[in-house]
């Protein structure tokens, strides 16, 4: 597979104080019951959830949720914006607690908003932040290294976005040989290509090709990013060959999964990385043009399920 003439890509590149001042108020918020377990089709708890929901932001509040005099709440991060003015009556905000609304929170559970994805998991109202910053079926963000994507969604959604909107070539197989090939080498700096997508064992791989600066010295990277999640990807292996005349250099690891985004698995290094001069001495000729030649295989581990 020959490429030629790639286009150089655009940069990518509260906890409560006890002695504080604070009042406690009593929040003017419709008398219900205390809910013992909740799901998002509970009208009670969905009535203390649009409670919780802070009108600046819309986010969920966490302590300290303020509220003015009128009984009003917001967010705490809010409330340094809005000049200490509560957004609904304009009334001084001062240092009030809803400290009522803060124990009601904490009584709740919740499902996790991506039990659409799969997810079932019924978790206390403050815990239910950090776990969906974690959880397994939360969408993947778009894996398409050329730009800042902003397309999220499950696997085969991003297979489809990524060949039909950015053009990606698929590859069904577990071995490749690709040739990159650049007419003025020295001109790219800064670069970045995801030139494949590859469908094997029924999962879906990247490969990325990347030019940038090593700290004085210009390199080529490339690496493999796995559709799917961390633990999931060690379920697999691949190794990478480039060389020419006479010489080889080789790689060989666990694909990193695309919730690692390309700059960090870039910048731990891991991945086939070849030095520029080097990479000119594999095109032969008079090293003026990068002809670089990269082979590679990718196999599932058999002592993995």
């Amino acid at each position: 597979m020959e490429l030629d003439g790639l286009e150089r890509a655009p940069p990518s590149m509260d906890v409560m104080n006890e002695e504080d001042k604070t009042l406690q108020c009593h929040c003017q918020f419709p008398s219900i019951s205390k809910p013992r377990i909740s799901n998002n089709d509970n009208p009670t708890t969905t009535s203390v959830h649009e409670l919780l929901e802070c009108p600046v932001c819309t986010n969920s509040m966490y302590p300290p949720i303020h509220q003015c005099p009128n009984g009003h709440t917001l967010c705490s991060s809010c409330k340094t914006k809005v000049d200490n003015r509560c957004p609904t009556c304009r009334q001084e905000l001062g240092d009030i607690r809803c400290l009522a609304l803060e124990k009601i929170a904490e009584s709740l559970k919740l499902a996790c908003k991506f039990c659409t994805f799969g997810c079932s998991e019924i978790l206390p109202y403050y815990s239910k932040l950090k776990h969906e910053s974690a959880c397994y079926f939360r969408p993947y963000t778009c894996p398409y290294a050329g730009s800042d994507c902003p397309i999220d969604g499950e696997i085969p959604f991003l297979v489809s976005h990524l060949r039909d909107d950015h053009k990606v070539d698929m590859h069904s197989g577990c071995t490749f040989n690709h040739r990159y090939v650049k007419a003025n080498p020295c001109e790219v700096e800064n670069a970045i290509w995801m030139l494949t997508v590859f469908h094997c064992f029924d999962q879906y791989f990247c490969l990325h090709f990347e030019a940038f600066q090593l700290g004085m010295a210009p390199v080529y990277m490339v690496f493999l990013r796995f559709m799917g999640d961390e633990t999931d990807a060690r379920n697999y292996s691949y190794s990478l060959e480039a060389g020419g005349n006479g010489r080889k250099l080789t790689w060989e690891g666990n694909p990193r999964s695309i919730r690692d985004n390309h700059k960090k698995v870039r910048d731990s290094h891991d991945g086939l990385i070849i030095h520029r001069n080097m990479a000119l001495f594999f095109s032969g000729g008079e090293r003026k043009e990068l002809k670089l030649r990269i082979m590679g295989r990718i196999w599932k581990e058999q002592n993995k399920q």
